[in-house]
């Protein structure tokens, strides 16, 4: 099938709703709990999925007995039908908030480097001059958030800006740069030490950003300068309850932005060790999707940001 008539097969045949079914079923993994989820019949939904795999002339899901998978040309289909639903939806959005004037909602994700203080305080703004803006928060790893931007899953990503080359469809707007610190719990050994490096602390039990993060490289990166091993057997986590408690409750060590270390030093949980920077101060900020116009409870979000980032550079402008 050529270009142009598959264009007007598509236009042609998928309604909202059969759009809506096809995200469904490519999410569960099912036609049945699919249709559960739309209050639909089962056969109801299953004709949905072959007329439209029929005006396509193509396959779009694989059966057996244990469900459905999508084809290559059905994952390409989900990913386009998400992206119209999401622009709908959007649009929806900013024209209520038009007409309300405050209303709106905003999906937000975050990394580490923004859930203690740059986002709790940026939405407490937001919601203190919006009350009726609802937002909707997502935690993860950069790669994940990512894909999630990717396909307007989420409006804003914020945190330790990523490596993202500029073909890939995403812009970054610097906030400010934070230093990561080495920090153990308050009475740990090594805390009466001072002038630590990198060399005395090898041995030591980590607890470490997964690999394929970008502060994990550079924290490898800092020991292979230093013609040293990264320490062996670390846990893998960013998880902050549960670091924070495994911090608590042995002697591990580990690697964490500033704002975070404030936050727990504050209340005597924590305690940075008495060593100079491993690595330069990263860039925080927000991760956007280049091209695209965010709605407006999106953009008073943005607007949050920058004023509490704005804050906090100057609250802790000493510390860089």
């Amino acid at each position: 099938m050529n270009p142009d008539m598959l264009e007007r097969h598509l236009v042609g045949r998928l309604k909202f709703k059969y759009l809506q079914l096809l995200v469904t079923v490519g999410e569960q993994r099912n036609i049945f709990k699919a249709a559960q989820i739309h209050n639909m019949a089962q056969p109801a939904a299953t004709k949905i999925i072959r007329d439209i795999e029929s005006s396509l002339n193509l396959n779009l899901f694989e059966r057996s007995s244990r469900g459905v998978t999508p084809t290559l040309y059905g994952e390409v289909l989900i990913k386009h039908a998400k992206l119209i639903l999401s622009q709908v939806k959007h649009a929806s959005e900013e024209l209520s908030s038009l007409h309300g004037g405050l209303s709106g909602r905003v999906t937000v994700g975050s990394l580490l480097a923004a859930s203690a203080t740059l986002l709790p305080n940026a939405i407490s703004r937001l919601k203190k001059n919006r009350p009726n803006v609802s937002v909707a928060l997502m935690e993860g790893t950069g790669d994940k958030l990512i894909s999630s931007l990717k396909i307007d899953d989420l409006d804003i990503m914020v945190g330790r800006i990523p490596e993202i080359p500029d073909e890939d469809g995403i812009s970054n707007e610097v906030l400010y740069h934070e230093p990561v610190v080495i920090v153990a719990r308050a009475g740990h050994p090594l805390q009466d030490r001072k002038d630590l490096s990198l060399k005395d602390l090898v041995d030591q039990q980590w607890i470490l950003p997964p690999r394929e993060t970008m502060l994990r490289k550079e924290i490898d990166g800092a020991f292979h300068k230093e013609g040293l091993d990264v320490p062996s057997n670390p846990v893998e986590s960013v998880s902050i309850l549960t670091n924070r408690t495994l911090l608590k409750n042995t002697d591990m060590i580990t690697a964490l932005p500033l704002q975070v270390v404030l936050t727990y030093e504050e209340i005597g949980l924590l305690k940075r060790l008495d060593m100079p920077l491993i690595i330069e101060p990263g860039p925080i900020g927000v991760t956007l999707r280049a091209q695209r116009q965010l709605p407006p409870a999106a953009h008073y979000l943005l607007e949050a940001l920058r004023e509490e980032a704005a804050k906090l550079t100057e609250r802790y402008k000493d510390l860089y």
